[in-house]
């Protein structure tokens, strides 16, 4: 059933969702089709949904239970249909070699599920080699929206059958609990908040995204940073957009010491700053070696088997010291190009770490767009939100926040934040987020819905 936005419980409690989130369930062993029940299917490839599109299927940007894109799945003789969940009747079939919805009564709405290993699955037509396949990408384009049945392989025809409510897992004591289990509140545009200094031209400040300063955000748990640095003679200065006629602008270095302080303070605590990033590599270096005790607390992923063994507990990482990770969104190519790379001086390339999702929902008021789907994914960059790695999961940066911070608008969708995450982003990422990104994180219950998704973990 859709459900517009307008008509969602304006919260989700706490005690609710983590109900829902660690009710147990049957599960399928390991390298078996899973059991009945209500599932997305998920290109492995774009991490987009099958939808029926008016009886064609086509792969579709996450939208939760919008846009007809959940399927029942149950056993039929030797194969499996998979039935829309918004037409009773019509299951996920073929014509020829399109995808489409046909009756499942009929015999081109049976498919043969065969397990990949990493939990991907191949939808073959039973007694041919013909497969539910994702078409290939053309030159300067995405791939297309239909989708195919024919002799695909590799990751156009490897599926993900994701469940429409995972069952999640106790959460583990904090020391124990990994990096990427945690769920940390995170800032959009943390340095836009009229108390630290100046942060955009005259007209534009109007709108500041946080309204506390940086250390007091610190101090009312926000754990996630996001800062827009610009270069200018002075160096690496917080502004948006631009630094022009932005008045007493903040410098990074000064931001950072802030949160370095912080942490020297707190010994149990962790933070991560994201960078959108517009300066040169030497000129960041510099900035950082201007902050006084960043190397004691500075987590450098990369030299700690991150990669191989997966992340390291917060445990392990207080008693080590690492407790500030940074990120770049800047390209590693153009800094090798330059002749000096970010990771050198202890700053992550945010591609290589982590998946992120759309950042806007929307103008600043008016109706929002839910649709979870990949920040980096476009003609020229494929990076779905469901990508893993053998023994490594990326860190999951949720966005939620519209293109202007307009506090009523803000305070309304932060109120709706636990709901977002757990309906419509956590499935179609395949991971639990671990930054909730918002504007005005005081406004409509962001620190709840943070709470509640530290209650469980996801499979």
């Amino acid at each position: 059933m859709r459900t517009p936005h307008a008509l969602l419980a304006t919260a989700v409690t706490t005690a609710a969702l983590a109900a829902a989130a660690v009710t147990p369930a049957p599960a399928a062993p390991a390298d078996a089709v899973p059991l009945p029940g209500t599932y997305y299917v998920q290109s492995a490839a774009t991490g987009l949904n099958a939808a029926d599109a008016s009886g064609a299927v086509e792969q579709h940007r996450p939208r939760g239970n919008e846009d007809r894109q959940q399927w029942a799945l149950r056993p039929d003789g030797a194969g499996h249909l998979l039935e829309n969940t918004d037409t009773p009747g019509a299951c996920l079939g073929h014509a020829g070699d399109r995808a489409r919805t046909v009756s499942c009564a009929s015999a081109e709405a049976r498919w043969l599920i065969t397990p990949l290993g990493a939990d991907r699955y191949a939808l073959a037509v039973p007694g041919t080699d013909r497969r539910l396949t994702v078409a290939p990408k053309p030159a300067g384009a995405t791939h297309p929206a239909p989708l195919s049945v024919a002799g695909g392989a590799g990751d156009l025809a490897a599926w993900y059958l994701t469940p429409v409510d995972a069952p999640g897992g106790p959460m583990p004591p904090r020391e124990e609990r990994t990096l990427d289990q945690v769920t940390f509140l995170t800032a959009h545009n943390a340095y836009a908040n009229g108390v630290d200094g100046g942060f955009a031209p005259p007209f534009v400040d109007l709108f500041p995204n946080q309204s506390r300063g940086i250390e007091q955000q610190l101090r009312d748990g926000v754990r996630g940073f996001m800062l827009d640095i610009h270069q200018t003679p002075d160096g690496a200065i917080l502004c948006h957009n631009s630094c022009t006629l932005v008045r007493r602008p903040v410098a990074l270095w000064v931001g950072l010491q802030r949160i370095t302080d912080f942490l020297r303070a707190h010994p149990d605590e962790f933070v991560t700053v994201f960078l959108e990033d517009y300066v040169d590599p030497g000129v960041l270096r510099a900035e950082l070696d201007r902050v006084q005790g960043l190397p004691d607390v500075l987590y450098r992923p990369d030299r700690t088997g991150v990669r191989e063994n997966g992340w390291p507990t917060m445990g392990e990482l207080a008693a080590a010291g690492h407790r500030l990770l940074i990120f770049t969104d800047h390209s590693k190519d153009a800094d090798r190009s330059a002749g000096l790379t970010r990771d050198t001086f202890g700053v992550m390339y945010q591609r290589d770490w982590t998946v992120e999702n759309y950042w806007s929902m929307g103008p600043g008021i008016g109706s929002s767009d839910w649709s979870c789907h990949s920040r980096w994914y476009d003609a020229h960059t494929t990076i779905p939100l469901t990508r893993t790695e053998p023994g490594f999961r990326p860190l999951f940066v949720m966005n939620h926040f519209r293109d202007a911070a307009v506090a009523s608008t803000a305070a309304t969708d932060n109120a709706k934040l636990a709901d977002r995450a757990r309906r419509f982003c956590q499935p179609a990422a395949r991971k639990k987020p671990t930054y909730l990104a918002v504007d005005r994180y005081e406004l409509g219950g962001a620190t709840a819905a943070v709470d509640a998704l530290n209650t469980y973990t996801y499979p």
